[in-house]
């Protein structure tokens, strides 16, 4: 039995409210032994294809010395003749790992590593999860990444606080080497950007129109205000609550580095002045959730509400702030999620693999806003090339062509932001990177099928699937 062989069956034994409960207690234990079956998720395999017959004495001592010293004389050539221009670090210090908080240094890892899984099978380029303790400190975090950066041809930041992770990225960004990107803000705001356009094409409204609602005002939610006010969006038709209320011009706490973002999201948002979400959600448009993991920190009543046709987006990891049922009855038309064992998933998997894709190969040295907007809108142009509706806002992680669509499009904003040291044409950019992410899939597929990764009892999973739906029963 696969897992979504055992999702379907826990959703159509049990009733809808238990299902929900009992599919996320089902994937939590899944991932638990699945974990400790295979030691984590990544290995490390020589990419050359001959170690013998004089071959070992050309990758290192003494034929590699020629590539160290042509490297000492020219640093770029680390990005042609080593793993360097494709690979990332995944950089985390654990301190809000998903929707679960602050999970010691180690305690992140395992995000990390699914982060580099994704980047190589979809994005094919590698990745190294890098957890590291610093304290909260943001100057060793920054010491820390730029001491790296010679291993690698860009960075992703990951699951840090606020607002460390804005003052960390900001600094890097004039300091580091390498693109840096905070995959939790940018990476996120593109995807909602993405789905949010499309979402607008079902219901027949204009961004420019709509009266949004947010609700969180953390790195992905403040981030993809900047990202939808960038496509169009009215500032002034946004309210953005956190948990001390909503954002407005009376607010003060958010005063010191790190927050300037926010200072202006006081400043140009909230025109209506209020300060009861209960008030501001009344017909509004579209309802964009990134707060804390539920279920029920959304309300249907709120719901209820909004504007006919009315948009939700729940992304909170790793259980949305209220299941999708709930939002649909209460009469949302289109929910989406930040999982993939719902309809809608709005992720930022969609998009990181192909953005950073496309940074590699032009040698981008950063990540603007304009990129991410780029991204947001190849992701959502793709999705219409099928059938968008109300259960389709998106494309899947499966839809493997996206990421090469996604790539040569934020190449080419890459080149027109005048951040790229290459120039290939997009249908060069997309070739390449169709190519490196075949090959990596199938790779992956040679190793399984050669017997040496082990292969998960599908009965396993019948019996863990067994033992939840008895428990909810």
């Amino acid at each position: 039995m696969t897992p979504n062989e055992a999702l379907y069956e826990i959703r159509k034994v049990l009733s809808e409210e238990n299902a929900e409960k009992a599919t996320t207690e089902f994937l939590y234990e899944l991932a638990m032994d699945t974990h400790e079956f295979h030691g984590g998720k990544m290995m490390t395999i020589p990419l050359v294809d001959e170690v013998d017959n004089g071959w070992l004495e050309v990758w290192y001592t003494p034929g590699v010395s020629s590539v160290s010293r042509s490297i000492r004389d020219n640093n770029q050539v680390s990005f042609s003749h080593t793993a360097r221009g494709r690979t990332v670090a995944v950089v985390s210090d654990s301190t809000r790992v998903l929707g679960d908080g602050d999970c010691t240094p180690p305690g992140g890892m395992g995000v990390m590593e699914g982060k580099a899984l994704l980047m190589k099978l979809l994005g094919g380029f590698d990745a190294v999860p890098v957890c590291v303790d610093v304290n909260k400190d943001v100057d060793r975090l920054v010491d820390t990444v730029n001491a790296i950066s010679p291993s690698f041809g860009a960075i992703n930041l990951e699951d840090i606080s606020q607002p460390e992770c804005y003052i960390a990225l900001k600094k890097l960004q004039k300091s580091c080497p390498v693109p840096v990107w905070h995959d939790d803000a940018q990476g996120t705001g593109c995807v909602v950007l993405a789905g949010l356009l499309n979402s607008l094409k079902v219901v027949n409204k204009r961004i420019s129109d709509v009266s949004i609602v947010f609700f969180g005002a953390g790195a992905a939610n403040s981030t993809t205000a900047r990202l939808v006010i960038a496509a169009g969006a009215d500032p002034e038709r946004i309210t953005m609550f956190d948990e001390h209320g909503a954002l407005g011009q009376e607010r003060s706490d958010f005063e010191g580095e790190g927050w300037e973002w926010h200072r202006e999201l006081c400043r140009i948002t909230n025109s209506r002045g209020f300060t009861d979400i209960r008030e501001a959600v009344v017909d509004s448009d579209v309802f964009i959730a990134a707060s804390k993991s539920g279920p029920d920190v959304v309300h249907p009543m709120w719901i209820k509400k909004m504007a006919d046709d009315a948009i939700v987006f729940a992304c909170a990891n790793p259980v949305p702030e209220i299941f999708p049922s709930d939002a649909l009855n209460a009469g949302a038309v289109i929910v989406a999620t930040g999982r993939g064992d719902y309809p809608n998933q709005v992720n930022n998997s969609l998009g990181f693999p192909g953005i950073l894709k496309g940074v590699l190969l032009t040698g981008a040295t950063a990540i603007t806003d304009r990129m991410a907007v780029a991204a947001a809108r190849a992701i959502a142009d793709y999705a219409v090339q099928g059938i968008i509706g109300p259960g389709r806002i998106l494309p899947s992680m499966a839809d493997t062509g996206l990421f090469p669509h996604v790539a040569a499009k934020v190449a080419s904003a890459a080149q027109s932001e005048g951040v790229a040291k290459f120039y290939p044409s997009e249908a060069e950019v997309f070739a390449a990177a169709n190519e490196d992410m075949e090959n990596s899939r199938k790779a992956w597929a040679a190793v399984t099928a050669s017997g040496a990764v082990k292969h998960y009892p599908g009965q396993k999973v019948k019996e863990l699937m067994e033992r939840t739906v008895s428990r909810f029963q």
